[in-house]
């Protein structure tokens, strides 16, 4: 209860003057700058108020209320006893933080789950009026893991009857035992209308294993799936399990998240996805190729919500990589989660396909600056001033041709997509985009292949905030995310024709994008 309270103090004192970091050696300088204004601070990105985050959890809607819970460690900027921290929100835009959800007990520490509605009152953890909010999550018992044991990961529940606002521990965790795998973790949990139960989809090491339960406190084991399917570069984690509608058809296909790490086609994690069937038992899928989700090095471990409003399938990952998540330069805080992004299935050229693609309430926090059409000549080029800088997002169409695009300021730092014709290849090059030196892999130029591209334009969407970039090819068939870190914010954006015809681009606009974080400052 004392840790509670003291909890409570440090984040009201937080939100004021900000907590300062333990064994900075800042704490001076940093003590006058307001939270959420710091250096390389996300203005339209959720990042929690101090410490460490990871791994998005618990995602689902209940009471108006959209919940992310999230891998938080509130002593250090660096990964540690892992429990769930928490955020709400009404729109998806604007973030309330609040208290820590789930403290490690004497099971373990709290690993990656999910979060469930029990409307049913299955678990007969609710009332007849209150519908309990139920996470599923995996304990890790870090004595045993030392012991050398397989049994040092299991899955233990919790619930909440005041919608998040405060949890109890299960009385008979953890509820899923394991002495066969040394990585047993990350349940993602849904109710099957079909079966009438509750399907649990949860990783071991190489392959998926799912598991069914009346009540969510006792699981029968069904299938497994995966061990020759994908990339298997590194373990596989943070899995999901949902149908989808084929757009413009009345057919409906399962879609499988899988995330990876290490193994992604630009280096350390990323997330891959298979589409196939489910049958209530087995999940199939002819796919034996990777496909990923986004090409970038910073989305990793996303996963949907649960109960979205209109069935919608709404995914956040978290924008980071393994390879150097603990070295990047931040001071109060360490990581922030990509834009909350819709998902949706469609048949492009007879190949389905998953696309990704921020939530339409974006527009909220966007308005015009630029509105202007450009016809660039071979080996020329066009600069426009950023008026918004690190805080804005660019859209344009262009034909499929080779072109460059640039972000700098006077600083001579430099962050360039570049698009090349002949390799029908999108190339991100963040070598000097600012602070790179923490880590050798950061400079990495990173390419992502665009095949299977429709008749017609390209269309771009380019998401810039403080410390991050979010690419968007075609409304998400394809995706990039990569953090930066600029000294100084982008001020002018230079468009070159790499080809040899002129560049003709009717569209291009720049929108500036409101602070989420404005009444903290």
């Amino acid at each position: 209860m004392l840790r509670f309270h003291s909890l409570i103090l440090c984040v009201f004192i937080s939100l004021i003057y900000g907590c300062k970091q333990a064994g900075d050696t800042k704490k001076d300088d940093m003590a006058e700058v307001p939270l959420y204004s710091e250096p390389f601070r996300p203005q339209y990105h959720f990042s929690p108020p101090e410490k460490w985050m990871n791994d998005p959890n618990g995602l689902v809607y209940h009471q108006g209320i959209y919940h992310l819970f999230y891998q938080y460690y509130p002593d250090d900027i660096v990964w540690g006893p892992m429990h769930w921290g928490h955020a709400t929100s009404e729109d998806m835009l604007q973030w309330e933080n609040k208290p820590i959800a789930l403290y490690p007990d004497e099971n373990g520490l709290i690993f990656s789950g999910s979060a469930v509605i029990d409307h049913n009152n299955t678990s007969g953890l609710g009332t007849a009026d209150k519908a309990p909010l139920v996470a599923v999550f995996t304990y890790h018992d870090m004595e045993k893991e030392k012991a050398g044991g397989t049994d040092y990961q299991t899955q233990g529940i919790a619930y909440s009857l005041d919608n998040g606002e405060s949890f109890k521990m299960y009385e008979g965790n953890p509820v899923l035992l394991n002495t066969e795998f040394k990585d047993f973790r990350d349940p993602k949990v849904y109710w099957d209308e079909d079966s009438g139960k509750w399907v649990m989809a949860l990783v071991a090491g190489d392959h998926l294993r799912l598991y069914s339960s009346e009540n969510l406190t006792d699981w029968d084991y069904m299938s497994r799936f995966g061990s020759d399917k994908g990339a298997h570069g590194g373990v596989w984690e943070c899995p999901d399990l949902f149908k989808l509608p084929v757009a413009g058809t009345d057919e409906f296909k399962w879609v499988l998240l899988i995330s990876i790490n290490p193994g992604a086609p630009n280096g350390g994690s990323g997330t891959q996805y298979f589409i196939g069937d489910f049958d209530g038992t087995t999940f199939t899928s002819d796919q034996n190729e990777a496909r990923w989700l986004d090409w970038g090095t910073d989305n990793y471990a996303g996963v949907t919500y649960n109960e979205a409003p209109g069935g919608e399938r709404i995914f956040i990952g978290w924008m980071s990589n393994w390879t150097y998540a603990r070295d990047t330069p931040t001071e109060v805080w360490r990581s922030a989660m990509t834009l909350p992004r819709t998902l949706s299935l469609s048949k492009i050229n007879d190949d389905y396909t998953l696309l990704n693609y921020p939530l339409s309430g974006m527009s909220d926090l966007m308005n015009k600056e630029i509105d202007i059409d450009l016809e660039i000549a071979p080996n020329s080029y066009e600069a426009i001033a950023m008026e918004s800088g690190n805080q804005s997002s660019i859209h344009f169409t262009c034909p499929l041709v080779s072109f460059s695009l640039s972000l700098t300021n006077d600083s001579g730092e430099e962050l360039v997509i570049e698009l090349n014709r002949e390799e029908e290849l999108l190339v991100l090059d963040r070598s000097q985009s600012g602070l790179v030196d923490f880590q050798e892999m950061f400079s990495k130029i990173q390419q992502m292949p665009l095949d299977n591209l429709p008749e017609g334009d390209l269309e771009f969407d380019i998401f810039l905030d403080a410390s991050s970039v979010e690419v968007f090819v075609n409304k998400g068939q394809f995706a990039m995310t990569s953090q930066i870190f600029p000294t100084k914010s982008f001020d002018e954006l230079i468009i070159r024709n790499e080809g040899s015809k002129e560049l003709i681009v009717p569209d291009l606009r720049t929108f500036s994008i409101k602070s989420i974080w404005s009444s903290t400052d």
